[in-house]
């Protein structure tokens, strides 16, 4: 046992966050910490760390835990470089280094007895702590920390205090890292990360050897390093074993059971009451009906009380204003930052209806991309050109600084909305999860993650047909980002994305962009279509790279010491014998993969051939052309299908030659 918060009761004015809420953390478990916002997570993490106190309960510790938290703002005022300054964060394993050396020399004139069996017995426990904190690789370790968290090798040594808040998040975090804590608190560490550095943090948190408890929106994050759950909801903390999507199943299951024994009760408390009613002034049943009302009286004392639901709101944004088929053009594009060179050539031209998903390693260029198709900032030479009636609309986090503070919401949103109904803005502040008084509350006291949801809900009163996002989930919490995933996926007109939260692009995009050393890659499929043409790229590179590994064994080979036996046959060296094996494990992922996309082609070229067929069949009668809105709706299926349809055809056509050529090569 690391951590136990035993029955922790908060409250808040007269709102009562949590009763008697328990949580038992041990070594190797990851737990993440979910419920709405306001339910008072990052309450809980500041009781654990005793910045908070608690109305009732206790918090206790192992004895000789070290405990880590990471805030969801951090700000460094030390003028070291970005190494030095996570470096300086180790200040066990400097001590512990400072100590060692003291050990070293009492050791040395000390003689034999039992003080020197005290000193020897003492150096030995700190020697395997200091290495088990990684004393012996602590430059190693944060340089592979900071470099795992998105810092380029030429940035490690800038001054920590001229990097921009969120890298000096990311500083803050490797610091925490660095120090290997027993305990991990982390308040949604994914932000300010890119896809890449996230996908590295879910690798080192799984391997975690402490226990971690953590607060996030991001879904496949915690689906990735999860392995419990702890949920506050309706004023009370529930545990369960699994990670995020384990936890919605087993929540579902329990709703289920909840409401089946609730409907049972209220079903026996009606039978009952049809009794009571119909013989309580009945000498010869009263004593019965008697029986039953105290009956019923007990079951209402027993009644289970069904959570509330998440607030989701249903509203229909309006459509953006149509435009050519063309949205926006980037050609030959060059554009550096005085000796950076962001792109030397870089093409990528975007239509109506896509849905693209900008990702990459951090400072790679997918910012600079989307604001050079705004016209934020210029090209140095190439051209960037708008499709016929295109206008945009950007969204990022400084985009949170133009609200007024001292409006209210509602005020915010009748500036974004003339001509609107008060009831119609209502409608659309519900959508993003502000209802009754929460409408007017002042700008000036709103959370992050309100202001975020504001901003976002004025963007969509009237939207551009080119949305431009930029990490918009940052500061929102679970509901708050599903009802930004619903508005996106739902949306007609054309979007482009980054972020960090692999949920989200996996739901809404419909394009890839992979911007990474100066190039821009446009992969015309969803996510997963991404990862899967990735992956393979990189089998064939490994492939690639074998045949010159076995032509470099095959001439070590000709030499009799090492390479032929006394009989003059040819040896393999160990080298070779690797290579050949690295070699085949390449092929067979490569082909593994192959196989599977092929049938996931195969699968998808099916029912799109067949609903291809129904649209020509339905477009020739004269019914549709007589519904405006039914047509518009099928002639734009039809297009999307004319063009889905060659293109998984050559793709089955490339895969099938593939799978070909490796037979008669194996």
């Amino acid at each position: 046992m690391i951590l136990l918060a035993d029955k922790v009761s908060k409250s808040f004015g007269g709102r009562t966050l949590y009763e008697g809420a328990t949580l038992q953390l041990n070594a190797g478990q990851r737990w993440a910490l979910v419920g709405p916002n306001g339910a008072g997570k990052t309450t809980l993490l500041k009781i654990i760390m005793g910045v908070e106190t608690p109305d009732e309960g206790t918090v206790s510790f192992q004895k000789g835990t070290s405990v880590g938290y990471l805030e969801q703002e951090a700000k460094l005022a030390g003028h070291e470089t970005a190494l030095e300054e996570v470096k300086s964060s180790a200040t066990e394993i400097r001590r512990l280094g400072e100590r060692i050396s003291e050990l070293e020399a009492q050791i040395a004139n000390t003689p034999e007895g039992d003080e020197l069996n005290a000193l020897l017995e003492e150096y030995g426990h700190a020697q395997d702590r200091f290495e088990r904190l990684g004393g012996y690789e602590l430059d190693s370790r944060a340089r592979a920390i900071l470099c795992g968290l998105g810092f380029p090798v030429e940035d490690l040594d800038k001054p920590a205090e001229d990097f921009s808040g969120g890298w000096q998040m990311r500083i803050a975090l490797s610091k925490l890292l660095l120090r290997h804590p027993d305990l991990l608190l982390l308040d949604e560490p994914t932000n300010h990360l890119d896809l890449e550095s996230v996908q590295w943090l879910e690798q080192f948190l799984s391997g975690y050897d402490g226990a971690v408890l953590l607060v996030s929106h991001d879904r496949a994050f915690m689906d990735a390093c999860v392995s419990h759950v702890a949920a506050l909801e309706n004023r009370r903390l529930t545990t369960y074993t699994g990670n995020y999507s384990a936890y919605l199943r087993q929540r579902e299951d329990n709703l289920e059971q909840l409401r089946a024994k609730r409907a049972a009760q209220e079903r026996e408390i009606a039978h009952m009451q049809v009794f009571v009613d119909k013989f309580r002034y009945k000498p010869t049943k009263a004593a019965q009906a008697q029986e039953r009302m105290k009956r019923i009286e007990q079951i209402k004392s027993e009644l289970v009380i069904l959570p509330e639901s998440s607030r989701k709101v249903s509203f229909q944004f309006p459509e953006p204003p149509r435009t050519g088929d063309m949205v926006v053009s980037l050609e030959h594009i060059r554009k550096a930052f005085g000796d950076n060179l962001v792109y030397a050539d870089a093409n990528a031209t975007f239509y109506r209806g896509d849905h693209v998903a900008l990702v990459g390693p951090n400072g790679a260029g997918k910012s600079t991309l989307m604001k050079l198709a705004l016209g934020f900032e210029k090209p140095d030479a190439g051209t960037v050109e708008l499709g016929q009636n295109v206008t945009s609309a950007y969204y990022a986090q400084h985009q949170l600084e133009t609200l007024n503070e001292s409006n209210t919401v509602m005020g915010e949103m009748d500036k974004a909305a003339p001509g609107w109904t008060s009831s119609e803005e209502r409608r659309l502040l519900g959508a993003f999860l502000f209802s009754g008084d929460d409408v007017e509350k002042r700008v000036g006291v709103l959370s992050g993650g309100e202001r975020a949801r504001l901003a976002l809900a004025k963007m969509l009163v009237a939207p551009d047909p080119l949305l431009c996002l930029d990490e918009p989930t940052n500061h929102l919490d679970i509901d708050s980002v599903d009802v930004l995933e619903r508005a996106l996926v739902d949306f007609k007109g054309t979007i482009m994305l980054i972020s960090h939260d692999e949920h989200l692009v996996r739901a809404v995009a419909n394009k890839v962009v992979d911007v990474r050393d100066g190039r821009v890659t446009i992969y015309d499929g969803d996510y997963d279509y991404y990862l899967y043409k990735r992956a393979e790229l990189e089998a064939t590179a490994q492939e690639q790279q074998a045949p010159a590994a076995r032509t470099t064994g095959s001439k070590q080979a000709e030499k009799p010491v090492s390479g032929q036996d006394t009989g003059g046959r040819n040896v393999k060296t160990k080298e070779q014998r690797r290579a050949e094996a690295e070699a085949r494990n390449a092929l067979n992922k490569a082909l593994r993969s192959t196989k599977k996309r092929l049938k996931e082609v195969e699968d998808a070229l099916e029912p799109a051939r067949a609903r291809y067929d129904e649209l020509m069949e339905l477009m020739a009668s004269e019914e549709l052309y007589a519904d405006a809105k039914k047509f518009d709706a099928a002639l734009a299926e039809y297009n999307a299908l004319k063009k889905k349809i060659p293109a998984l055809e050559e793709e089955w056509l490339e895969l099938s030659e593939k799978l070909e050529e490796a037979k008669q090569n194996a």
